[in-house]
């Protein structure tokens, strides 16, 4: 991996239609392709194209349909990575899968491991078993979706002392999080970026969604201190910010809590 290089990357925060994949690919497609060569990651909304729903048989995609199809055309035409997740049928399961869609057309994929019981997902959904990091510019990015933030063990950035390198750089967080419960989206962000000393990206929707559940958005780009690059309210907004890896290493310098840190091991 080469040297990490300032790092721009894009929040979308959109007011999602309600099952309405066609609407979506036009309303998202618009917002990626006003960033063409603005950025090197566009970051979406969790259940980007349906909103969060459990009616999964009438909403899920499949890895060879249109949503993998646009999403693919959409990264090469922005020249960026794009990133969101999806309902996807896998078989007799749908799974809640984020995307990693690169500008040549590969991609990485991550299904999300902690299902929100409280609104029954645990029943429609199957869970996912392996975190995911992927590199773009030279940085390790680990991307989780929603209701993985409230789980500090499963995204705790470790430090590898033989390669001389920590598991990531940057978390990157794409929700559907209600407005009853904003206060906790923005601590628990905050809070994972100063625990893991590393970046924290996190995108939600706003408007009211087919449930008649309100968003607030609050997206953010967070530094390493849980401190505020942008800070978006509750409108749909597009906001570009760079990330600058010299401040970054510099931190981890002065502040070495991860030699500290307790070793474990995550079970399955």
């Amino acid at each position: 991996m080469g040297a990490m290089q300032p790092l721009r990357v894009s929040l979308i925060q959109g007011a999602t239609r309600w099952h309405d994949p066609a609407a979506n690919r036009d309303y998202y497609g618009e917002r990626i392709a006003a960033l063409k060569g603005q950025g090197d990651l566009i970051v979406l909304p969790e259940t980007f194209l349906s909103g969060f729903t459990n009616e999964t048989l009438g909403n899920a995609e499949t890895m060879d349909g249109e949503g993998l199809r646009w999403l693919r055309e959409a990264a090469a035409a922005a020249a960026a990575v794009v990133t969101g997740s999806l309902v996807v049928r896998e078989g007799e399961t749908c799974v809640n899968r984020l995307v990693w869609m690169r500008p040549d057309g590969t991609h990485a994929l991550y299904d999300k491991r902690h299902l929100f019981r409280m609104a029954g997902e645990h029943e429609r959904y199957g869970s996912g078993r392996e975190r995911l990091i992927v590199e773009l510019n030279g940085w390790r990015i680990c991307p989780q979706v929603c209701y993985d933030l409230r789980f500090p063990v499963w995204l705790r950035n470790g430090y590898d002392r033989a390669a001389e390198r920590f598991d990531y750089d940057l978390l990157i967080v794409v929700a559907n999080w209600p407005a009853a419960r904003r206060h906790a989206w923005r601590t628990l962000l905050r809070a994972r970026a100063i625990e893991n000393l590393a970046y924290c990206v996190g995108v939600n929707r706003v408007g009211v969604d087919g449930n008649a559940l309100a968003y607030a958005g609050d997206s953010a780009a967070l530094d390493f201190l849980g401190e505020a690059l942008v800070d978006l309210g509750a409108q749909e907004q597009v906001v570009t910010v760079t990330l600058d890896p010299a401040a970054l290493a510099a931190h981890r310098q002065r502040f070495p809590a991860w030699m500290d840190a307790d070793a474990f091991e995550l079970q399955p």
